[in-house]
């Protein structure tokens, strides 16, 4: 059976029994504790948080999921991938156990013919209920195991809902592993299906992980995931994930590149796994917008290339590799998911440039290997330091294998214990940042659905209307839900009617006021979302006290309002207008919009030219002047998606979408607020571009009245400029490059008549020389010489002394601080004199110190009045030097 069968058998199952069908989430989840979409249940969370009432009773989805944790596994199990698509069915309140327990059954053994004696089950040690369902279907209590809270309990690691999971094994015979079920080996009794059952409330957990159990839950829920490679792998009888037909185009391609087979066992097949796998987890990334990156999920896209880069050059690839394994990857699976046909451009270009990126850091890192593998040598230590391995690896990027490898060959070994300290303090540090973060965003979401529960979704409406009469239903200060707050207090409100924008798709938030009926003013100075569709007003009470159940007016303001709707129309335009002129790979990864200013970032590879910003800026122009009509409507996203409707990556969209038309040539996805036609954008104005990351780009514009006083600015500027030339704006530039000409010529002229005066200097000083032993020495005080100036006169006089070995000592002074220069003649270097010797005590004289190597040193201290006596020590030190022997 086909992976395009599995998926269609699993949908058309769970639809005909009342589902309803969900596409995937984007591997972007609109959730900041998680960097990346790892579970099919991720999109429906605010559901089974109770965050906000579900939509359908029970749905169905597949789910594309990347999971790093198992990123050393890849290749080494057959069963372990960095991506993966997951098939879940879901009940919101609705089925419970006994439904999810006979759907898995039927479908198992019936939609996709599995043999019953071959599936296993693992029920959590204390649900005798599962085990009970399990036996009344027809599974022996033979091949029933009871397994504890780490394998067959689940929770999201908050307060929240949790419950035991049962988990469907099968058994792929002795070929894969020893007897004794999933408790004994999960290679050959591979996990399938995962059943879990929410059917508890838990409480605060402690350090160690144990949390209470604070009771049942009123509404029980079902979260399950059926691995759809691991099922492929069983049914296409393929003996990993990575030779079922969702990746052995991919492995074809890295066979044609290594010039030889995948040979099923050792180390090889380890990498040729590795590569082909890792294609396909970097392919569905980029394609749905994350892009390398040091930190964050672009590290680890980045991480996943480099992993493969790596194994593809163990197998001997030494060409490219990523473009043409991921070129397979769209070929193969672009039917099922668009975005990554849609994306094939973007995916090309961003593998290329980090392939040839880092090709130059294994180039990099490989030279300081051998430096450091010389060094350990010389130490005559057998162990390379763990401080080196991991300054390798943290600073250049070099994987800590390689490192291994190298010192292998060199008959060293790596001291992996100091490095695997150094990792773990790394991970600390990092981990306390985050934890912090993440604590207070969690604390802050708990208050949020405390009052979710309890309170409607606010009504808004600031489309039509910057004005409301509205009651403030919810009142937080301070972190907690609070009745009343005083003048001066920073609060968080819930209206029960907004006209006020909360931020989103890169709109910032409406700001305003709030009059209640009895006097009391504060003043809104962000809106934002706390849960999703849980509007927030961030406001301060400037006057009088607020209280839960006041009433008032909720006032928007109204220029501000304006100057935001410019912006977010001109960003449409711009999308349209850079698309249109990059090409489609150069679609929008972020935005800010502000009131009459604007931010837009775009996946690109190299800065655009001037020609390309001026193209960009008129033609964005042109679609404002020719005013075409800005208009919203609604339709569900199959609707919306079909009409051609871009969707932006990372946000996340209802079923009933709003979709933002300007003219014929722009249609996005957009809930935010907007002009009615294109010339109430006013002017459009880049001001810069800019690179913010590998392969993304970003230019700055204004809009609307910030254009104009920009070009106010820029046209008194301008005049005030031609004024100074004495000539008309317009010729400007003209008069003065001419000016500029006449400069450069008199600078260059006046650099000559310097060095000349220069060459006469040096002759004079070399004329006075001295004689002193078996040389000549000439030390003084020069003046009207600069710093830079000082070294090529001492080093120009000695070279004119022909009478014998010389010494020229000059000294002068500089902003406050005495500057000597010393230089010996060539016949005395050779001898292995060095100037610096000569200036050793002196230096200490005027206070500072000397430098220099060679036949040339200089010397400097803040003590000026000594100035005259150094030098006079530096000439006794030169005596010296010319003694006779």
């Amino acid at each position: 059976m086909r992976s395009t069968q599995i998926r269609s058998t699993f949908t058309d199952f769970f639809t005909s029994r009342g589902h309803q069908q969900v596409p995937s989430g984007p591997l972007i989840p609109d959730d900041p504790t998680l960097l990346l979409a790892n579970a099919g249940m991720n999109q429906f969370k605010p559901y089974f948080l109770g965050e906000i009432p579900p939509a359908f009773p029970r749905a169905t989805s597949i789910q594309k999921c990347a999971r790093t944790s198992d990123i050393d596994n890849v290749g080494r199990t057959n069963r372990h991938a960095t991506f993966f698509e997951m098939m879940g069915n879901f009940s919101f309140g609705d089925y419970f156990k006994e439904d999810a327990i006979a759907f898995a059954w039927e479908l198992l053994t019936q939609g996709y013919g599995l043999e019953k004696d071959k599936l296993w089950i693992t029920v959590y040690e204390d649900d005798d209920e599962a085990e009970h369902l399990w036996r009344r279907i027809g599974v022996p209590a033979s091949r029933i195991q009871r397994l504890g809270m780490e394998d067959n309990y689940w929770s999201m690691g908050v307060p929240g809902p949790c419950g035991p999971c049962s988990e469907v094994n099968y058994d792929r015979g002795p070929a894969f592993g020893k007897e004794g079920g999933p408790a004994v080996d999960g290679e050959r009794y591979v996990e399938i299906w995962n059943l879990v059952f929410m059917q508890f409330q838990r409480g605060e957990g402690d350090k160690k992980g144990n949390f209470p159990i604070l009771g049942e839950l009123a509404s029980k829920s079902i979260d399950t995931g059926l691995g759809l490679d691991r099922l492929a792998a069983i049914l296409q009888d393929a003996e990993n994930v990575c030779t079922t037909d969702l990746l052995l185009p991919t492995m074809d391609a890295v066979q044609n590149l290594a010039g030889r087979e995948y040979p099923g066992r050792g180390e090889e097949k380890v990498s040729f796994q590795v590569v082909a796998e890792h294609a396909r987890s970097m392919a569905f990334l980029i394609a749905d917008g994350v892009l390398p990156a040091k930190d964050g999920r672009g590290y680890v896209l980045r991480r996943l290339m480099r992993r493969a880069i790596r194994h593809a050059r163990l197998l001997g690839i030494t060409g490219p590799v990523l473009p043409a394994a991921t070129a397979s990857v769209i070929t193969n699976l672009g039917d099922v998911w668009p975005e990554l046909a849609a994306q094939a451009t973007l995916i090309e270009q961003v593998v290329t440039a980090e392939e040839e990126s880092f090709t130059r850091t294994l180039a990099q890192g490989t030279r300081l290997l051998d430096a450091a593998i010389t060094r350990t040598r010389e130490s005559r230590s057998a162990a390379l330091p763990g401080e080196t391995a991991f300054e390798l690896a943290d600073t250049f990027g070099f994987p800590l294998e390689l490192t291994v490898e190298a010192a292998r060959d060199a008959g060293l070994t790596v001291d992996e214990d100091r490095f695997a300290v150094l990792l773990e303090e790394q991970k600390k540090r990092a981990k306390a940042g985050g934890k912090a973060k993440t604590t207070e965003a969690l604390r802050k979401m708990d208050t949020y659905r405390e009052l979710a529960a309890q309170l409607p979704r606010t009504e808004f409406l600031g489309y039509d209307h910057l004005t409301a009469e509205t009651t403030v239903k919810g009142l937080i200060s301070e972190g907690a839900v609070v009745t009343t707050a005083p003048e001066g207090a920073e609060v968080e409100l819930v209206l029960d009617r907004s006209p006020f924008y909360a931020e989103a798709g890169g709109q910032i938030g409406d700001t305003g006021t709030l009059r209640t009926s009895d006097g009391t003013l504060l003043r809104i100075t962000d809106t934002r979302y706390g849960l999703e569709g849980f509007r927030i007003h961030t406001a301060r009470v400037l006057e009088g006290e607020i209280r839960t159940g006041d009433s008032g007016e909720a006032s928007v303001d109204a220029d501000r309002r304006k100057g935001l709707m410019r912006s977010h129309s001109a960003t449409h335009i711009l999308h349209a207008v850079v698309r249109a002129t990059l090409g489609d790979h150069a679609a929008q990864q972020g935005s800010l919009v502000e009131p009459d200013r604007l931010r837009f970032d775009f996946a690109h590879f190299s800065a655009l030219t001037p020609d390309q910003l001026a193209q960009i800026e008129t033609a964005v122009n042109g679609h404002v002047l020719d005013d075409p009509e800005v208009r919203a409507w609604y339709a569900d996203r199959a609707e919306a998606e079909a009409a051609g409707a871009i969707a932006l990556f990372g946000e996340k969209y209802g079923d009933t979408v709003r979709i933002v038309d300007i003219g014929d040539f722009s249609r996005e996805l957009c809930g935010g607020t907007h002009v009615a036609h294109g010339s109430q954008v006013g002017t459009f104005r880049l001001l810069s571009e800019s690179s913010i990351g590998s392969n993304l780009r970003r230019v700055e514009a204004l809009t609307g009245h910030d254009t104009l006083r920009h070009l106010d600015t820029e046209r008194r500027l301008l005049n005030e400029l031609a004024g100074l030339l004495g000539t008309r704006p317009t010729d400007t530039p003209d008069a003065l490059r001419k000016r500029l000409q006449a400069l450069a010529a008199a600078q260059d002229q006046l650099s000559k008549l310097r060095a000349e005066e220069l060459r006469q200097q040096a002759a004079l000083l070399g004329y006075q020389a001295e004689p002193s032993g078996r040389g000549w020495i000439v030390a003084q005080r020069v003046t009207g010489v600069a710093p830079a100036e000082l070294r090529g006169l001492a080093a120009d006089a000695v070279g004119r002394i022909h009478r014998g070995p010389a010494v020229v000592i000059l000294g002068t002074e500089h902003n406050g601080k005495a500057l000597i220069v010393a230089a010996i003649s060539r016949s005395l270097h050779q001898e292995g004199a060095e100037a610096s010797q000569i200036l050793t005590d002196a230096a200490r004289t005027v206070g500072g110190g000397s430098g220099g190597r060679g036949p040339v040193a200089n010397a400097g201290g803040r003590r000026t009045e000594a100035l005259d006596q150094a030098l006079a020590i530096a000439a006794a030190e030169a005596g010296l030097l010319l003694a006779d022997d």
